[in-house]
């Protein structure tokens, strides 16, 4: 299986080459998979910011307590969750789906009501946090694409989130930084490649039952 070898290979980086930039190619493959990563009912309740600017992956460095990785990387994958999930969200991802399947909306229109009324007595903190663990389960999946293209990252959580939302504009688009992804290739300075990695043995990380 070689994605486990990917697995193997890969770490969370804390020194990038900033001389080596990640391809046009392989940024669209990356966020190609992050897109077809699982989310609650397909709603897909983040969006997915890549910044390659230099000025503002400075911005960002100011606001991830400056560590190094926010501009020795090739991009940054910010993932932002949104910060409601209104009906009219998802009777457009109905109509979506109706349109993709070529499906009368009709046909579709059930689905959706069963979502909204699973929703509608939530509070905005339980919709919030539903959110945040979406955007999670796409960084996942670029952990994962990412270490097959032989592409290093670093997931991240240590970053402002309100000065994100201010620098990216996320607050007037509805979204809120959840968490970040620095991709790149890794520097020979970086020690942490020679180290090995640790994990639990599957017999004790695995419960069987």
């Amino acid at each position: 299986m070689e994605l486990l070898n990917a697995l193997r290979w890969r770490y969370a980086t804390k020194r990038f080459d900033p001389t080596k930039k990640v391809s046009e190619d392989d940024l669209r493959q990356l966020t190609q998979a992050v897109n077809l990563s699982a989310s609650s009912f397909g709603l897909q309740h983040y969006r997915l910011v890549v910044v390659g600017d230099d000025e503002v992956k400075k911005e960002l460095r100011a606001a991830s307590y400056d560590q190094a990785q926010l501009t020795e990387s090739s991009h940054v994958f910010v993932f932002a969750a949104m910060t409601e999930v209104s009906p009219d969200y998802v009777d457009d991802y109905m109509q979506r789906m109706a349109d993709t399947r070529d499906l009368p909306v009709e046909k579709v229109q059930g689905f959706g009501e069963y979502i909204k009324g699973s929703l509608k007595d939530k509070s905005p903190d339980f919709i919030d946090n539903w959110n945040k663990r979406q955007a999670y389960t796409g960084l996942g999946t670029l952990l994962a694409a990412a270490a097959e293209l032989r592409i290093d990252s670093c997931p991240m959580e240590g970053f402002e989130p309100a000065k994100y939302d201010q620098i990216l504009g996320l607050t007037e688009r509805g979204l809120t930084a959840t968490v970040i992804c620095p991709v790149g290739y890794r520097s020979p300075e970086d020690a942490t490649q020679y180290h090995k990695k640790v994990r639990l043995p599957l017999e004790e990380m695995v419960v069987r039952v």
